[in-house]
């Protein structure tokens, strides 16, 4: 790679110490977008979280402060929030980053005509849900621009966790300007957009497999930013990757399946149990899943402890779809362990929804297809979930197909699919993130069961400050949603592996998921 000789001639050269702060880094999956309006991967989202920056941003200890906000108001009713914009804030092209381009952003991404895949984030913002399902207008979002750099948000009703939740790349401003000059081509390439974060993206095309984050210089904390330059490639399978890695031409690598045992004691190796779900959704418009019996049958069939034992070799079976070890009340003790365990592995009742099911489609044998990504882990994962279900669900047969995930995300939301598997991370502590988000494709349109939006409604607003009632509210909605109506089967939560060279510092991953942090990196 040009980055090992310009490492090689730094080593020659100790005044060169920009071409010294380069790292070179792998990912598994290609960006789908950069458009903060439209992403719906964890691609995409580390290279905005990178590359942007909204009124919030984590700091070293994973905890959210303010960024590209100076001070913030709460009203008395903790309802609507006023935020001062950092005035020497400026976009890469020069242009200053003001309230309207908070305000174009959200209303571009609660737009029902942009399909945004992270709308439903919205539904804490006044009128957010409303305006996704096309019953109220778009200008009237709780979101104003007071004044140049005054911004005033209003939420549905008081939340705790709006500054983690503001944190996450689909609250992040857009150039106003920018997005009237791309229009509907914003952000599908490097070049058509700007950037407000701590890095600028360049060579990504929209479809390649390289590109690299260089220092913006015109970031108002530059000066706090070490690295000259992350170059970035996907490396879709690990052994490629981690070939690199011994090669020296990756300082980073991500590490997974049967990997990990192979390196989990070099000095190098890292790892950690994240609260980011494995799970699978079904399609509830197709005849065959639409049937509850064999979503029950499928979501009871998996062998969870097997998968993480015999295929992932880290993270944990998941136990229900909200994480365990993530979300406390207020006595400290874990949701999980409040709400119980929902669909964890038993063949005895599988093998009894199966029977059901096929009686109630008068079949005897049932073909089923699995999408996943071409991502060499979820491909993994996919082919041993196809033949654990065929063994364990007699007359069963599971098709997998599997596609990049730019097109398995457009194929999920334009349900052309039977059931799919997909990893997701959460952007906040709190259940309903798992619950109304959680990568639950298409769950505002196709799940209308009442009790379970009785349930969410009441945790939202009638209970909002209550915090045991609230929680009750949520431990029965994910009983309704997860138990009784398998809308999706929870899998594993995922652990992250990873090897990355000792001259590498400041090397952070998000506190909610496998997203790198790389405006602290220093090499050594």
């Amino acid at each position: 790679m040009a980055t090992a000789a310009l490492l090689t001639a730094c080593g020659q050269n100790k005044g060169a110490s920009s071409s010294k702060q380069v790292m070179k880094t792998a990912v598994t999956g290609e960006i789908s977008t950069l458009d903060s309006s439209k992403y719906g991967d964890t691609i995409s989202s580390e290279t905005l979280q990178n590359s942007m920056e909204g009124l919030y941003r984590f700091d070293k200890k994973g905890q959210a402060r303010l960024a590209g906000a100076v001070k913030v108001t709460k009203s008395k009713d903790q309802k609507v929030y006023t935020f001062t914009l950092r005035k020497n804030a400026k976009w890469s092209n020069g242009d200053p980053v003001t309230a309207q381009d908070y305000v174009i952003a959200w209303r571009r991404t609660v737009d029902p005509k942009n399909d945004s895949l992270d709308s439903d984030s919205y539904q804490v913002i006044k009128n957010g849900t409303d305006i996704v399902a096309g019953k109220k207008k778009v200008s009237s979002l709780g979101i104003k621009a007071l004044g140049k750099y005054k911004l005033q948000v209003t939420l549905e009703n008081p939340i705790q966790y709006l500054p983690d939740l503001l944190t996450g790349a689909q609250f992040y401003p857009q150039d106003t300007k920018i997005v009237k000059k791309y229009g509907s081509s914003y952000g599908t390439s490097s070049s058509k957009l700007v950037y407000n974060g701590p890095f600028t993206v360049s060579q990504w095309t929209g479809s390649n497999l390289k590109w690299t984050l260089k220092k913006n210089k015109t970031y108002w904390n530059a000066k706090s930013v070490s690295l000259s330059a992350v170059k970035v490639q996907v490396i879709k399978t690990t052994s490629t990757g981690l070939n690199l890695y011994k090669g020296g031409q990756l300082d980073y690598a991500p590490v997974d399946s049967d990997y990990v045992k192979q390196y989990e004691k070099n000095a190098d190796y890292h790892t950690k149990t994240t609260p980011t779900n494995g799970y699978m959704v079904f399609n509830l418009k197709r005849k065959t899943t639409g049937n509850v019996h064999v979503r029950r049958a499928i979501s009871l069939g998996v062998n969870k402890q097997e998968l993480v034992k015999t295929v992932l070799h880290s993270g944990k079976a998941a136990q229900g779809f909200v994480a365990s070890d993530f979300i406390y009340d207020e006595n400290g003790k874990d949701y999980r362990t409040s709400a119980g365990k929902l669909m964890t592995y038993n063949l005895k009742q599988a093998q009894k929804e199966w029977a059901l099911a096929k009686k109630q489609l008068g079949k005897s044998k049932i073909t089923i297809e699995l999408l996943t990504s071409d991502m060499d882990a979820s491909k993994r994962v996919g082919e041993y979930l196809q033949s654990n279900l065929m063994e364990n669900l007699p007359g069963l047969t599971v098709k997998l197909r599997s596609i990049p995930l730019k097109s398995r995300l457009a194929d999920t939301s334009k349900h052309n699919f039977d059931m799919v598997y997909g990893t997701w991370q959460p952007s906040f502590q709190d259940p309903i993130d798992y619950l109304t988000i959680g990568g639950l494709f298409n769950l505002e349109s196709d799940y209308k069961n009442s009790t379970f939006w009785k349930e969410i409604n009441q945790a939202k607003s009638t209970y909002a400050t209550q915090p045991a009632k609230r929680q009750a509210s949520l431990i029965a909605a994910e009983k309704q949603l997860i138990q009784k109506d398998a809308f999706a089967a929870p899998l594993y939560q995922a652990g992250v592996s990873y090897l990355l060279k000792s001259k590498v510092t400041g090397f952070r991953l998000s506190p909610y998921g496998t997203v790198a942090y790389y405006w602290d990196v220093k090499i050594k």
